[in-house]
């Protein structure tokens, strides 16, 4: 016999029919979700290692701190804390990321490179050559070396005594001469080297400000350039005002160790 169901009867089995299988599908994805709530735990109730890395020749600040930043970002999960004091980083995570960043660190600690500068100015006179001054400095990688050659010159500065409104002689310094400031970084295949050369000197003429007070002739060298070792590079060249002498910049650099 063929039973006649009615609209809404059909209705309530759909309804019926869709709630189960919502149900069924809500209870799957909670079993996915506990799956993967209890692996996540169990890797994070992995015993944890402990590891202190002294450093040797990373042994400036800024250059710890990077090495420092470098180990974060490799190993999220991990801790590390640097102590300046004492040249170290302490680590602590699992025993697989320590065992890594032991290999990390001893790849970043090398030594660093010490190389020979030696600036050349020479100085020609319509063509013929004068003379040339040469100085040599010694720089490592990733560091500043600065020279200076010359006079300190004093120069009275007046100022007023706050109390008795009288006049207060003081002084102060100008350094003349030669002042070069080197900062060396790169490899043996390509250098970087940042020159600051400041040449200055006593004018004969004096200024119109006051009687003591003198005329700075001044030339400053402010230049970026890439070197290979061994291999000179000129830096700039000057022609003087006022004369025809001309001034040529050049720099050479070479391995030590």
């Amino acid at each position: 016999m063929k039973q006649i169901v009615d609209g809404p009867t059909c209705a309530r089995r759909a309804v019926r029919i869709f709630v189960v299988a919502v149900c069924a599908a809500f209870s799957t994805g909670s079993v996915f979700a506990q799956s993967e709530l209890m692996d996540v735990k169990a890797t994070d109730l992995k015993p944890d290692a402990y590891q202190t890395f002294y450093l040797t020749n990373l042994t400036q600040q800024n250059d710890a701190v990077d090495l420092q930043s470098d180990l974060r970002n490799l190993f999220p999960r991990a801790r590390f804390f640097y102590v300046a004091s004492q040249d170290a980083i302490s680590m602590r995570g699992s025993a697989e990321d320590i065992a890594l960043a032991q290999k990390v660190v001893s790849d970043m600690d090398r030594p660093k490179k010490t190389y020979r500068l030696t600036y050349s100015i020479r100085e020609t006179d319509a063509g013929k050559a004068i003379g040339t001054q040469k100085i040599v400095i010694v720089v490592t990688t990733g560091g500043t070396t600065v020279f200076k050659q010359g006079n300190r010159i004093p120069i009275s500065t007046g100022s007023v005594d706050s109390k008795s409104g009288t006049p207060v002689a003081q002084m102060q310094y100008l350094d003349i001469g030669l002042n070069i400031n080197a900062t060396l970084d790169g490899s043996a295949e390509g250098l970087r080297l940042r020159s600051q050369l400041e040449q200055s000197s006593l004018a004969d003429e004096k200024s119109g400000a006051g009687m003591q007070d003198p005329v700075i002739r001044q030339t400053r060298l402010d230049d970026v350039s890439s070197l290979v070792p061994g291999r000179p590079a000129v830096l700039g060249s000057l022609d003087l005002p006022d004369s025809t002498r001309h001034e040529e910049f050049e720099v050479v650099a070479e391995l030590i160790k």
